[in-house]
């Protein structure tokens, strides 16, 4: 689990990261990763969020999907630049995917939304 201090929660938030002015955006056939940097947060740690629809599958595949995409971002938390709110996006193909591809994936698609 992420420490509280780095959990993207709120709605306006998720919204903010994926469509807000400077959002960037890096995508794959596994996952798609949102990223922002507001002036408002510059000092402050890094945000995750992450989404998980129905087209991945029903609820326990979801959760397994989101636990899985929660550990590979945690190990990955120090290179996340201070004041960024990421979301996390996982596409039906996650579900399917091995602990090696999705971990690759998350840490391809995170560096490159985060150099934007």
């Amino acid at each position: 689990m992420l420490p509280a201090r780095h959990r993207l929660r709120e709605r306006t938030d998720f919204t903010t990261a994926v469509r807000g002015p400077g959002a960037s955006r890096a995508g794959g056939r596994l996952i798609v990763v949102h990223a922002n940097r507001t002036d408002a947060r510059a000092e402050l740690p890094p945000r995750v969020g992450f989404v998980v629809s129905k087209a991945v599958g029903n609820a326990v595949v979801r959760n397994l999907t989101k636990r899985r995409l929660r550990a590979s971002v945690a190990t990955r938390l120090g290179g996340i630049p201070a004041g960024m709110d990421v979301v996390v996006r996982a596409n039906p193909a996650a579900a399917t995917a091995t602990w090696d591809e999705l971990d690759l994936a998350v840490a391809r698609q995170l560096d490159k939304a985060c150099r934007r």
